[in-house]
């Protein structure tokens, strides 16, 4: 039997077609701001489009900082027309609406790494192997900077991690 060799450029290529065969865009206004890392975004063509934030991790509402993260948020794009460049769908538990993996852009810049520059969430490293090697530095970089300049939410000492404060209430509402 004769073994097909396929040189690993190829397969590469392949792997990068069908990742971004996923990918889609959406082009509208943002008409709702959930929390830290989610918006609503609504479009002329398809209607609205529930988005989470992708790369990064903002803190939940009833946590610290959680108000004042929507807040800056809300502040940098409420009622402005963005770009949201999706790479996919997050498939939620029945009952919850699905939201679209995105990173938006407002005039070019980057609001996913402007919350994490600014101190208004954590660059989500569980999922930074999907960032392209560049994009992971960055949010790092701004991460560390907003950290060494106690802004935001590294103004509190012992800041809590989103997805920390979601095992320990999950943890909390499963006790007897």
């Amino acid at each position: 039997m004769r073994v097909l060799r396929i040189p690993a450029l190829v397969l590469a290529c392949l792997w990068v077609i069908s990742c971004s065969a996923q990918a889609f865009d959406i082009a509208g206004r943002i008409v709702g701001v959930v929390d830290g890392d989610t918006v609503d975004i609504v479009t002329a063509s398809t209607g609205s489009h529930r988005v989470r934030l992708s790369s990064i991790d903002a803190p939940e509402r009833s946590q610290a900082f959680g108000q004042r993260s929507k807040e800056h948020l809300s502040g940098l794009v409420f009622g402005r027309e963005v770009i949201a460049r999706c790479s996919k769908m997050e498939q939620r538990p029945t009952g919850q609406r699905n939201r679209a993996l995105c990173k938006i852009y407002l005039e070019g810049l980057d609001i996913n790494l402007v919350q994490v520059q600014d101190g208004f969430a954590w660059h989500y490293t569980a999922y930074a192997r999907e960032q392209p090697l560049g994009e992971r530095l960055a949010y790092a970089k701004a991460e560390t900077s907003a950290r060494e300049a106690k802004r935001g939410l590294w103004s509190d000492p012992l800041p809590i991690q989103p997805w920390d404060w979601r095992h320990k209430a999950s943890s909390a509402r499963a006790l007897p």
